[in-house]
């Protein structure tokens, strides 16, 4: 077999390393411009995790401690009780009567409100006049104090001389026992919540709203959809993950109702009967009435766990409707 020439000619010698080519240095300022945009971005953001680790978490792994001990207000700590506290409070009508009340005061005011911030929205939406001065009227309420309104609202639903009574017997019906009937307390309660906070969710509704494209109700308008059939097809049906946000953080903030309950009692222990007393005014009780701070906290985490459960089933509840809406 013939063999080229190319074959058995040799390789040529590999050149040995110019000595002129150095080894390129990593200079500090080099390094320091790396790990800036390496930390920095976490450096940024530090400051939201440490005020909520300080002002969050803290309290928070402190009043576990404090649940666990037999604990009060002028000895301080005691001996360890390990869930002997929790075992007494589930044992305590009083603790399921303030569950009652949270739940329901909670259902009467948040299902309207979401419902009344909508409607009030799509009104502000629409081309009304001095826009901006209506706009800005429905958040009065908000900022007006909670004791205020908690003060103003207890003379209006007074059981004897109020106003709200006047007006009913004035049409021919008799007066409500506000401050006797639970479920008559549970209504003036809801309805102080809802007129602080109807503004504040009509404006995040309102805010969604605009983000809507407009060209999508110029279509429907031509399709022949009327007002009411474009805001049931398309603003509600759009308006849902706003709708999911505003249930979860009226839901937190329903169940952690203090304010309004405080104020429209004198005595502080929610009515005669503890007819409206909710979760908050019971650790309040336990904190600051009976100086027992091991079961106040022990109550406060009880609360913090039933939150964290409605929260759980809310995310499975959002993430239902989101994975049917996205099969749509």
């Amino acid at each position: 077999m013939a063999v080229t020439d190319r074959a058995l000619k040799p390789a040529p010698p590999r050149r040995p390393p110019s000595s002129s080519r150095k080894v390129r240095r990593i200079t500090f300022s080099h390094r320091l411009s790396r790990w800036d945009v390496k930390f920095s971005p976490y450096l940024y953001i530090s400051p939201f995790f440490l005020l909520f680790a300080i002002t969050g978490l803290f309290p928070l792994g402190y009043t576990a401690w404090v649940s666990i001990h037999n604990w009060n207000l002028i000895g301080g700590q005691g001996e360890f009780a390990g869930f002997e506290n929790y075992t007494f409070i589930l044992s305590q009508p009083f603790f399921w009567n303030a569950v009652g009340n949270t739940f329901s005061i909670f259902l009467l005011s948040s299902v309207p409100q979401v419902v009344a911030a909508i409607v009030i929205a799509a009104f502000l939406d629409a081309n009304l006049r001095a826009k901006t001065f209506w706009r800005m009227g429905v958040l009065v309420p908000f900022v007006v104090a909670p004791v205020a309104v908690g003060l103003i609202f207890n003379n209006l639903f007074a059981d004897q001389f109020g106003l709200v009574n006047e007006i009913l017997r004035s049409l021919g019906f008799e007066g409500v026992r506000w401050h006797s009937d639970p479920t008559a307390s549970h209504m003036a309660i809801a309805t102080m919540v809802n007129f602080r906070w109807i503004g504040y969710n009509t404006l995040i509704f309102l805010a969604a709203m605009q983000a809507i494209p407009r060209d999508i109700y110029e279509s429907a308008a031509i399709d022949g959809a009327g007002r009411l059939r474009q805001f049931f097809s398309l603003t509600v049906p759009m308006l849902r993950p706003t709708v999911i946000f505003v249930v979860i953080t009226s839901t937190i903030g329903g169940l952690q109702i203090f304010d309004e309950p405080r104020v429209f009692d004198q005595y502080g222990l929610g009515g005669a009967d503890r007819q409206w007393q909710t979760l908050t005014m019971y650790i309040w009780e336990l904190g600051w009435g009976q100086r027992n701070f091991g079961r106040a906290s022990a109550v406060a985490w009880l609360l913090f766990l039933i939150i964290v459960l409605i929260a759980v089933l809310n995310f499975f509840i959002t993430r239902r409707i989101a994975n049917q809406g996205g099969t749509k």
